[in-house]
């Protein structure tokens, strides 16, 4: 006679073997940080000029050079080899052209970085202030009340340079053209949207 073993009753709070596991629910995407926005261009900090506005300076002072060094080099011709002069003198010009030429090209190399270094604009709610001047110095507030029309202008060599000039046109006799040169273009451009007058009444 053939003896039937039933099966073991499953322990408690255990699971069947044959019984499906439960499906994990999905884990919840966490959600993405919310992007970083720039800091406002009018949070009223002193800021410096752009560096690169040194390199684009010092490329227009060897341009400057090289062209009065050529327009120069042509009389200095004229009086060597025509004039009757003496010798010495005639050898004395040539060094004396040279002498000028590297010195105002070594001037206009300098100089860019001692003015960048005393040059800054602050923005803020209420406008622009612009700093600048080595051994003058000068401080020009601009309010946003006052402002009627503002420009961003870029010459080929500041566009070479990824950089533009802040033209703002502003009521009234004094200052009432004034020029940022040596920004950032991108800050121009915020810099001119912000001094723009939200409405018509702004402007005086």
């Amino acid at each position: 006679m053939a003896t039937m073993t039933l099966p073991e009753p499953p322990a408690e709070g255990g699971l069947d073997e044959g019984a499906a596991a439960e499906p994990e629910a999905p884990a919840t995407a966490a959600p993405a940080p919310p992007a970083t926005m720039p800091p406002s261009i009018a949070d009223g900090v002193e800021r410096s000029l752009d560096p690169r506005s040194v390199t684009l300076h010092r490329t227009v002072g060897w341009i400057v050079t090289g062209v009065i060094s050529l327009v120069s080099l042509v009389p200095l011709l004229i009086v060597v080899f025509v004039a009757p002069l003496p010798g010495w003198l005639k050898a004395l010009l040539p060094l004396v052209w040279l002498a000028f030429g590297l010195g105002l090209g070594s001037f206009l190399h300098s100089w860019p970085a001692v003015e960048h270094r005393h040059a800054s604009y602050k923005v803020d709610a209420q406008g622009i202030e612009i700093r600048r001047g080595v051994f003058w110095r000068k401080v020009i507030n601009v309010p946003r009340s006052r402002v009627q029309h503002t420009d961003v202008s870029q010459g080929p060599i500041e566009r070479g340079h990824g950089l533009g000039t802040l033209v703002i046109y502003t009521a009234g006799t004094d200052h009432a053209r004034v020029d940022l040169s040596g920004l950032d273009h991108v800050s121009a451009l915020c810099i001119r949207d912000h001094l723009l007058p939200r409405e018509a009444g702004d402007a005086v």
